[in-house]
């Protein structure tokens, strides 16, 4: 797909690996947005901010207080972050209609800036427990895009791309590796310590962790605290 695209970038490590596969894609460097919600590991903006100027790309930081209506251990510090690894059903990570939010604006964005493709990193293999990473998901919202806008009702509708939607963590891993992605930039943990190393036991965490190991990969993010 060429023309120039959008990516939701969070400054973790699938956003970044889809920042490395919308920059390949595209005619410019993409343009990334970044949503600074209230989450209590928001050193994932100041990433994201690394990652952008990686790939010469804008940065838009969107501000929404999702705290405001809470319900997520990743907005109310009085829920905790699960540590037990990752179980059956929707986890207490899970921010309601974070995805649905984020999307509704990438849409908006890219229809007024002429864009595109909008890339979302969200994975089902790994994240099966959120609602809003499933195929499902994302392809109620391509319908929205096709039925809810200019663009789409005139026939070219913004395309929603999750090349990652289908891996596993170790595949994202191998490739991000693949196409040089800086992960030395990256961050994934949900409960932050005090200082600069992730706390390496919250489900976010974990998964990455193995993600690497399985990868046979090490993690270059460790490797220069």
């Amino acid at each position: 797909m060429t023309g120039r695209h959008l990516v939701l970038l969070s400054g973790g490590l699938d956003s970044t690996v889809c920042a490395a596969l919308a920059s390949r894609a595209g005619e410019a460097p993409p343009l990334a947005v970044t949503f600074d919600y209230g989450q209590r590991h928001r050193l994932e903006v100041e990433r994201a901010a690394a990652v952008a100027a990686h790939y010469g790309a804008e940065q838009l930081v969107v501000a929404l207080d999702a705290t405001a209506w809470g319900g997520s251990a990743l907005t109310d510090p009085a829920i905790p972050v699960p540590d037990g690894g990752p179980g059956p059903g929707v986890p207490a990570t899970y921010v309601p209609a974070r995805n649905i939010i984020f999307l509704s604006v990438a849409l908006g964005v890219a229809e007024a800036r002429g864009l595109d493709g909008v890339y979302i990193g969200v994975n089902a293999i790994d994240y099966s427990g959120y609602p809003d990473c499933r195929p499902e998901f994302l392809d109620a919202f391509r319908r929205v895009a096709e039925v809810g806008q200019q663009r789409g009702v005139e026939g070219s509708p913004v395309e929603i791309r999750a090349p990652l939607v289908d891996l596993a963590k170790h595949e994202i891993v191998r490739l991000g590796v693949e196409m040089d992605a800086p992960l030395s930039l990256t961050w994934s943990c949900y409960q932050p310590t005090p200082g600069p190393l992730p706390c390496g036991v919250c489900d976010s965490c974990r998964l990455r962790v193995a993600g690497f190991e399985a990868a046979g990969v090490a993690d270059p993010a460790l490797a220069t605290r």
